[in-house]
């Protein structure tokens, strides 16, 4: 227990981060998840449709992860590897017009 006025407040503080924190890796993960089960419907029957759907939760996926990184959230390197495993997932679907 805090035995001071500020020490009270640090801990109300870090209290409040922690449940900041908590939301924002959530979001994360669900809009991960989101995608990743775009992508397989996407693999199981490839329509521009489905595609534009893949491209839409990567793009929330994406900004999601930037914005908890820019705020401290994740390590930047954490970010990195998150979006690193969204692309990585779709690339092996991609059509080979880049030869």
């Amino acid at each position: 227990m805090a035995n001071t006025k500020s020490a009270l407040k640090r801990a109300q503080i870090g209290e409040r981060n922690r449940l900041r924190n908590k939301a924002y890796k959530s979001a994360v993960r669900t809009l991960m998840k989101k995608y990743f089960s775009a992508v397989d419907v996407y693999a199981a029957n490839p329509n521009s449709d489905l595609e534009k759907e893949v491209q839409v939760r990567l793009s929330e996926a994406v900004s999601k992860i930037d914005k908890a990184v820019k705020r401290g959230v994740l390590h930047p390197n954490n970010g990195a590897r998150k979006k690193s495993r969204l692309a990585r997932k779709l690339k092996p679907l991609a059509p080979a017009s880049a030869e």
